[in-house]
């Protein structure tokens, strides 16, 4: 049995708006989630494959030890990872399938970059890795993850809204 793969829109104008509307569109999802906010942050998505993720922490992100806790390094590391992937499918939402996460420092209070580059994969699976800065500009984390088409159509999900002509940019 043979099965079908729905590939990536290819359909990009000569100007790109079309690329740049999608990503637009996945800024929006991603400021819309519930989850972001309790854990305030902006996605920005620079070219296809590449998405930056800037936050602050804050004490009541840290474990008893008085550093931030490991589940804002994977959230923000996966995030970014994540949207870098899916800048490159238009039309599906992909999902994270596995994540490989690597601690390098502690992490207290203050601004953090993370930012996630697409590796591998355009049909079905994207490999994508990720890294986290802090303001001293030191790596504090790093991770790789992969991620799968879904059957969740973009344009279906609240939130994932591209510009219309109407729209001011």
């Amino acid at each position: 049995m043979r099965r079908t793969v729905t590939l990536p829109d290819p359909a990009r104008s000569a100007d790109g708006s079309a690329q740049d509307g999608h990503f637009r569109a996945l800024e929006n999802l991603y400021s819309c989630a519930p989850v972001n906010k309790l854990f305030e942050s902006q996605l920005e998505i620079m070219e296809a494959g590449r998405a930056r993720i800037t936050f602050q922490t804050q004490e009541r992100y840290f474990h008893a030890a008085g550093a931030t806790h490991g589940t804002l390094y994977f959230k923000m590391l996966d995030d970014a990872a994540f949207y870098a992937a899916n800048s490159l499918v238009s039309d599906r939402f992909l999902l994270t399938t596995g994540f490989n996460l690597h601690f390098t420092k502690p992490l207290r209070t203050g601004r953090v970059i993370a930012e996630g580059r697409w590796i591998s994969g355009k049909r079905r699976v994207f490999i994508a890795e990720a890294h986290l800065m802090d303001e001293e500009g030191d790596e504090i984390g790093r991770g790789t993850g992969t991620f799968m088409r879904s059957h969740i159509a973009l344009s279906g999900l609240d939130g994932y809204r591209q510009p219309g002509p109407s729209d001011d940019g």
